[in-house]
């Protein structure tokens, strides 16, 4: 414990055995290999489209179903009941509403899995669906994943063509968790692929009589990007009925070349969800055997990602290992309270992982030299700007047995973020100057992702790497990026959260970035914003936000959370508030939270995937950012205390 913990002011030496406690409990999660990677939670719809795997790789014989995952996909359906909500549908988040593409994968898949219409639960599930619109108003990767089975009409789903491969770089205009998702569902779209339902399967009871099956139309009746790629559609239609079946043919050929580069050096296509269903999907309809190797592995790092525990399963999105021992670390160091060799252990574990193969990001910047880190255990392909500056970070407080090594691994990684910087001065999540608006308007783009713009979170944190690592405040880089922030704070003080709930998280690392840049706390974007985190605090002394913020596009109250209670501490110390009221009452709210054994508890997802879509529970978020708080309010107070006691030196002098 380093001195600066030792704080006499109420509540200071609670808030020393808090920390104590709440790093032995890190501590304790970390694994002997020196990393951490704990449980990562979302919705149902991972378990519904489980099952819908099943039923294509193993569709109905004589019109029965009876496949051989059969007890697994009881578990599932039972997991995805467990969370129906009283009113009978199926929301992203905790404590949300009912959402309707979650619902209508819910209900397709408890059918599916043997709950007939006449059951309580489908019923109510199908009353509700039908009041959010009906099935019509499911978002297209729904109606896609249905129409493989002719579930929903074909002439009313988009069509995502294997063409765009043979579009030069046009693939790489689209996020990278995009590109991982839409080349392998072009294979299986572009091939013909489609899979029968059991015999007399329907879901024409989810249709809302009167209801259009087609897109929704531009609302203002004017030519627009939307209705050009309507039309786009529309001849894309006519070029599968009459086209060059060779130019088909090379495409598809070119999209499975693509797809099987990108599963060599990761664990799965992308290393997430969606692409790593979509690829078994793909080779399954290309006639690869089940024995062939490059499916047996598709199948083996898809089926990693299911947990059982006795009579529960369900499905994490993807791991998160570099992530969470990133923040660890980082959290561990600022507290002093890790012993040298757990550190060491981390910082091993982490120079193992640097990316040395160029990926995806190395299109728009070919000539810089590959390195970062990535999100998961392996991913080659996908470094990842904020993981990179996160470990970056932890890297400051972890010395690894090869000091040498260490250091020439930072320095190639500084590097590596400093070229990412996108041209309006900010930093995105996997790629530089991936913002073409343009493709937001395609008719599959309904998932809220299809780019990946700068955002003021990731901004924040790479200013804040790169002041650690001893870029200097005057450096173009960081003046861009702290214009950047600036120029995108929103009106009310705070900050839009990209990659966590919402604008507690994306204030808390716009501030931190903007302090260790070297802005006076005195100036008026960062006076507006602690003034905005005071304002939004809860009763308790906590703070909480809604997901659906994302949704009113501006923040929106909830319970208070430890995670995003830290979020906020953070974001205030760093704004120059170590003493407030509303500093020593969050303070307060975590020292009060917080569980005999140094944890805390905490339900809601603040993790965000696809804002409005896809949201996420890290469940470390509650250990780690309540631990690097408390940490750096002591420090804080500890850096108050010493001013004051040179003051009072000085007046007696």
């Amino acid at each position: 414990m380093s001195p600066g913990l030792e704080t006499s002011d109420a509540p200071g030496s609670s808030v020393s055995q808090a920390v104590r406690r709440a790093a032995d409990l890190l501590l304790r999660e970390q694994h002997t290999q020196g990393y951490w990677c704990a449980r990562l939670s979302a919705d149902t719809t991972l378990e519904s489209d489980y099952i819908l795997l099943q039923l294509w790789l193993h569709p109905p014989a004589g019109g029965r179903w009876n496949p051989p995952s059969r007890p697994l996909i009881d578990l599932a359906a039972k997991s995805i009941l467990a969370r129906q909500l009283p009113d009978g549908g199926f929301n992203i988040y905790p404590h949300g509403p009912a959402e309707i593409s979650a619902s209508v994968k819910a209900y397709f898949a408890l059918k599916l899995a043997g709950l007939s219409p006449d059951d309580p639960r489908l019923a109510r599930a199908r009353e509700r669906i039908l009041a959010l619109g009906g099935i019509q108003a499911a978002n297209s990767y729904v109606k896609i994943n249905l129409s493989l089975f002719d579930l929903y009409p074909r002439a009313h789903v988009p069509r995502v063509p294997p063409e765009l491969m043979l579009l030069g770089n046009l693939v790489y205009e689209m996020s990278s968790w995009t590109r991982a998702i839409v080349v392998p569902l072009s294979i299986v779209q572009g091939s013909g692929g489609r899979r029968p339902a059991p015999a007399g399967f329907t879901l024409q009871e989810l249709f809302l009589p009167g209801r259009s099956l087609g897109f929704r139309k531009p609302g203002d009746g004017m030519v627009s990007w939307r209705s050009f790629f309507l039309g786009l559609d529309r001849l894309l239609r006519l070029w599968e009925r009459y086209g060059v079946k060779a130019v088909r043919r090379r495409a598809i050929r070119a999209a499975e070349s693509w797809m099987l580069d990108r599963t060599r050096y990761s664990d799965g296509l992308g290393a997430i969800y969606p692409p790593m269903m979509y690829i078994i999907m793909a080779l399954d309809v290309l006639g690869y055997r089940r024995d062939h190797p490059d499916f047996v592995e598709a199948v083996a790092q898809f089926e990693r990602l299911m947990v059982r525990e006795g009579e529960s399963l369900y499905f994490q999105p993807c791991f998160s290992p570099l992530w969470d021992t990133g923040i660890a670390a980082y959290a561990l160091g600022q507290s002093g309270a890790a012993p040298a060799g757990a550190l060491e252990r981390a910082a091993d574990w982490i120079l193992s992982k640097e990316v040395r193969r160029k990926g995806d990001w190395s299109i728009k910047r070919p000539n810089t030299e590959p390195s970062g880190w990535y999100f998961e255990f392996a991913n080659e392909f996908y470094p990842d700007i904020d993981d990179t500056a996160m470990i970056l970070l932890a890297l400051r407080h972890c010395r690894a047995g090869n000091a040498g090594a260490q250091d020439a691994a930072a320095r190639r990684a500084l590097n590596w973020l400093l070229s990412m910087q996108s041209e309006d001065g900010g930093w995105a999540a996997f790629d530089a100057d991936n913002n073409r608006e343009i493709l937001s308007h395609v008719p599959f783009a309904d998932h809220n992702a299809m780019l990946d713009p700068t955002c003021p979170d990731i901004t924040g944190r790479v200013l804040e790497a790169l002041a650690a690592s001893g870029i200097a405040s005057d450096h173009p880089a960081v003046r861009r990026g702290v214009e950047f922030l600036v120029r995108s704070q929103e009106p009310d003080g705070s900050w839009y959260g990209r990659w966590g709930v919402n604008y507690l998280y994306g204030t808390c690392f716009a501030l931190r970035g903007l302090r260790a840049s070297g802005e006076d706390p005195c100036e008026a974007h960062i006076l507006r914003a602690g003034e905005w985190l005071r304002a939004v605090q809860n009763a308790d002394g906590g703070w909480g936000e809604s997901c659906a913020s994302y949704d009113n596009g501006t923040f929106t109250a909830a319970a208070s959370t430890p995670s995003q209670t830290a979020w906020a501490l953070l974001g205030l110390v760093a704004g120059g508030d170590e003493s407030s009221l509303s500093v020593r009452k969050g303070i307060e709210y975590l020292l009060r939270s917080q569980r005999p054994d140094g944890s805390w508890h905490e339900e809601a997802a603040t993790g965000t995937g696809f804002p409005k879509v896809f949201y996420l529970t890290y469940h470390l978020y509650r250990q780690y950012f309540p631990l690097l708080a408390l940490a750096s309010y002591a420090r804080a107070a500890d850096g108050v205390r010493i001013r004051e006691t040179a003051l009072l030196t000085e007046e007696r002098l």
